[in-house]
């Protein structure tokens, strides 16, 4: 898994736990002590994928664009990038193998590629929050709640 479908992820994660409520890529690089620059490409990648919302302005940020259980993690996975050209005959400009007429291991790499994101394909982005009280705790998201309705 790339890093940016690692970030991706996390992100997901966050804005899922905070609802309704807009976030920003500050303050989700900072809970989760992630390069804000990163953050800035994966929510631009997200966004553009139709699975973040932002908003400009003061009160601007980023949430969610559709339910938890909308997001799929296989999709998420496939989306983001990656790439699946594990060895040099499976990528587009491949094919300079000497054995690449009579190999077999791309059959069996593409077979093991296929398992890996099919366990992917079984989950969404809700069967990552199924301990949401925990996270929240983790990322401090629950006191942060309890701060702004202090202020107000």
């Amino acid at each position: 898994m790339s890093l940016q479908t690692d970030y991706a992820l996390r992100m997901l994660i966050y804005l899922a736990l905070r609802k309704e409520e807009s976030s920003t890529v500050s303050e989700v690089a900072a809970r989760y002590g992630l390069s804000h620059n990163h953050l800035l490409k994966v929510a631009l990648h997200l966004k553009n994928l139709g699975l973040v919302k932002t908003t400009r302005g003061r009160s601007g940020g980023i949430r969610l664009a559709c339910e938890p259980q909308q997001i799929g993690i296989g999709m998420l996975v496939r989306s983001m990038g990656s790439d699946f050209a594990l060895v040099e005959c499976m990528k587009a400009d491949g094919g300079a193998c000497i054995l690449t007429p009579a190999c077999r291991l791309k059959t069996i790499i593409c077979e093991a590629l296929d398992a890996y994101l099919s366990v992917f394909d079984k989950y969404t982005l809700a069967d990552l929050l199924t301990n949401a009280n925990d996270l929240r705790t983790i990322l401090g998201i629950d006191q942060e709640t309890a701060a702004e309705q202090s202020a107000a």
